[in-house]
């Protein structure tokens, strides 16, 4: 009795293991088709994508062929370019590696503009609890908008010429009246843009002004941004300098960048202070003042006036103007920093100049004229 007890116990024992060592071996022995399932969904998808980049390059060149304006179609075709370029390096992530993983759009979009919402529901329940109105987006939309309609009414060279004809005709003999136009232009921007909002961010909001985008800690490590876009740009402004007369005599804006360095370099610097403050102005002071109420939305409010100051430039590049917003919105809140932007906006107006010039007048030969 024993005995058959002991045999029972040991054939239920034995039919007890068969299925477990089964079920074991299941999952082990479908690894290898999960995973080949897997590299093939990722290989369509890859395909998929790189589909994608064809459409938007070749969506680029229709633009180029159609438009009229050469100049305005680079514009164009650059901001769709470098849309491409952020879908093509999502291609080719499996081969190098997290670098170019940081430029997928899911990465570079979509999870920016999901932590842009997650930090904006917290802060808004923070003050739920507090019974506090965030009055920021308020006074930054509003002071904005004034400091928009004063450049815009007084703040153009035309405004610059009418008053130096009230105030000393003699000036417009000077070998410098275009010039002190284009200082009239940039100081009219450098007060709107930034000298401003910045003293409403610290002495009305109490912030710091490098949390309104000029944070330059951690700015290495999100250096190779810039670089890659600006290698992209450089290529793009060589082939155009060279092959377009429209381009040739469309930059540099102020006509006697070539007579000597100082001119080059007194507009460059004039040039410069306009970009940093305006990007101050846009992806730094109104996109801290309104994200905490608008999350990723307070990206595309941006948007809308930033595309509305290129209203009287062609319709290409005001068009351009949304995708370049958009891109710089969301590289600014990615990094927390304007510098990127800003060194892209620098760096391929300078390139555009001096390719302009080397294929017209050349370059200054003289420190002074």
């Amino acid at each position: 009795m024993s005995k058959e007890s002991k045999e029972t116990k040991a054939k239920a024992k034995a039919a007890a293991s068969t299925p477990a060592s089964s079920s074991t071996a299941t999952p082990s022995t479908s690894t290898a088709p999960s995973t080949s399932s897997s590299d093939v969904a990722r290989a369509v998808e890859h395909f998929r994508i790189a589909s994608q980049v064809v459409l938007a390059l070749s969506l680029a060149v229709l633009v180029w062929g159609v438009a009229g304006d050469v100049v305005v179609a680079f514009e164009v075709g650059l901001g769709i370019g470098f849309l491409a370029l952020l879908v093509l390096a999502s291609t080719f992530v499996p081969l190098a590696g997290p670098r170019l993983a940081y430029l997928h759009p899911a990465s570079f979009f979509l999870a920016t503009w999901h932590e842009l919402d997650r930090e904006a529901r917290a802060e808004r329940d923070r003050e739920a609890r507090g019974d506090r109105y965030d009055y920021r987006p308020l006074i930054a939309l509003s002071v904005g908008a004034v400091c928009l309609a004063v450049m815009e009414y007084f703040g153009h060279t035309v405004h610059f010429v009418a008053l130096a004809e009230e105030w000393d005709p003699a000036l417009r003999t000077s070998p410098y009246f275009e010039l002190m136009g284009f200082a009239w232009w940039s100081a009219f921007r450098v007060l709107g843009y930034f000298v401003v909002p910045a003293m409403v961010a610290v002495f009305v909001f109490k912030e710091r002004l490098v949390d309104h985008g000029l944070e330059t800690k951690g700015f290495l490590d999100h250096a190779w941004i810039y670089v890659i876009s600006y290698v992209v740009v450089l290529v793009a402004v060589i082939l155009v300098s060279r092959n377009d007369a429209h381009f040739q005599t469309y930059y540099p804006f102020y006509g006697y960048a070539s007579r000597s360095w100082a001119d080059f370099w007194m507009w460059e610097v004039l040039y410069a202070a306009q970009f940093f403050s305006l990007e101050f102005f846009f992806r730094g002071f109104w996109l801290r003042s309104m994200k905490s109420s608008m999350g990723s939305y307070a990206i595309f409010a941006m948007v809308v006036p930033y595309c509305m100051i290129h209203f009287g430039k062609p319709f290409l590049e005001t068009m351009a103007a949304i995708v370049a917003g958009t891109v710089l919105g969301t590289l600014s809140m990615k990094t927390r920093s304007i510098w990127s932007g800003f060194l892209i906006h620098v760096s391929v107006a300078i390139s555009m100049d001096m390719a302009a010039l080397l294929a017209t007048d050349g370059l200054p030969t003289q420190s002074w004229p």
